[in-house]
């Protein structure tokens, strides 16, 4: 049943996620087209040549560019890393946005690597977020405010976004969002994160599981589990994956923590991802059964869980590769090579 319209900040979130463009089905077939024709057999470069089409779709080309690609880093700080929930201590968020700052970051080398340019938003960092097992994480109004900023990532008009996320405690917030959507029981969801074991691994189940009490009678709507149970850089992130939908723009999804903010969207629109690719598959236990859940096939399984969006900055490379043999590579007719 549609929800009632109350003038409230989420009707207009609502609004958009009904309404998402589709892909150009025109360039899709366009590309097909030219991949038939490449002087190669049919199929044979595998998943690059799906991803080509996959990049021409959305950007509306048969013949696609992947010239100015971003990655976007939000970092945040969340209340409940003061529960220790990871190894390491809440400052450690602050300190790696100067890393990525300073260039100095593995991420920052990744993009350096592939030709990309590395954007940090600091969502209010010296301002954690209230502690999710005892109050909500937002008020509607500012989660709304946060997904608008994130929308800010597509301001240089790149033409593949690539999303990660800096934050100690986010994985706890992220399995929190997940055991909402998906249910069963928390200890499924939750995963050692940063290195979390022994009694901190056990604090983060028991932390992810009474946020999730509290929540309950709530989850039947995924804004109001990223209201209750998220954190600024899954709300931010979230309006990314929107904004680049409504500009046509493919998006590279890193691991874990930004998956949270794709699983919600696609509760509310189970295509609003039509667009997105999944970077890699992290060794995050719980990440390989999220995306089976929303349909997506990981680029690379390298056994990372690093975060920062170094999982889908290094899949740039696939894409970059896959868009380049699409373009360059001469047909039959041109290589005067006997077709099949």
């Amino acid at each position: 049943m549609p929800r009632a319209v109350t003038g409230l900040p989420f009707d207009d979130i609502r609004n958009l996620a009904a309404s998402l463009p589709h892909a150009d089905e025109a360039a899709r077939q366009g590309a097909l087209d030219r991949q038939a024709q490449l002087v190669k057999p049919p199929g044979a470069l595998g998943r690059l040549e799906e991803i080509a089409v996959h990049i021409a779709a959305w950007q509306g080309r048969p013949i696609p560019k992947v010239d100015r690609p971003t990655v976007a880093v939000f970092a945040s700080t969340h209340g409940v890393a003061s529960r220790g929930v990871s190894p390491y201590p809440p400052e450690v968020t602050k300190q790696m946005v100067a890393t990525f700052t300073d260039g100095k970051a593995a991420v920052n080398q990744i993009c350096g690597a592939f030709g990309a340019g590395l954007r940090v938003f600091d969502l209010a960092l010296d301002l954690p977020t209230p502690d999710i097992v005892e109050a909500d994480a937002f008020t509607e109004a500012e989660c709304a405010a946060t997904m608008a900023f994130g929308m800010e990532a597509l301001a240089g008009e790149p033409d593949l976004l690539c999303l990660g996320e800096m934050g100690i405690g986010n994985t706890t917030v992220a399995a929190a969002i997940f055991h909402a959507l998906y249910g069963g029981e928390a200890e499924e969801w939750v995963g050692p994160g940063t290195g979390a074991s022994g009694e901190v691994l056990e604090r983060k189940i028991e932390a992810v599981r009474a946020a999730v009490e509290r929540a309950r009678g709530h989850l039947d709507d995924p804004l109001e589990i990223l209201r209750k149970l998220g954190g600024r850089e899954i709300a931010a992130m979230a309006g990314a994956i929107l904004a680049a939908r409504l500009q046509h723009v493919p998006v590279v999804l890193d691991g874990y923590v930004v998956t949270a903010a794709a699983a919600l969207l696609h509760r509310l629109n189970p295509a609003a991802l039509d667009h997105c690719l999944a970077g890699h598959v992290s060794a995050e236990p719980a990440h390989a059964r999220v995306l089976q859940k929303l349909g997506l096939r990981p680029i690379l399984d390298l056994g990372m869980r690093l975060g920062e969006g170094s999982g889908a900055a290094l899949a740039i490379g696939v894409v970059k590769a896959a868009v380049a043999c699409h373009s360059g590579m001469a047909t039959f007719a041109e290589a005067g090579v006997a077709d099949a």
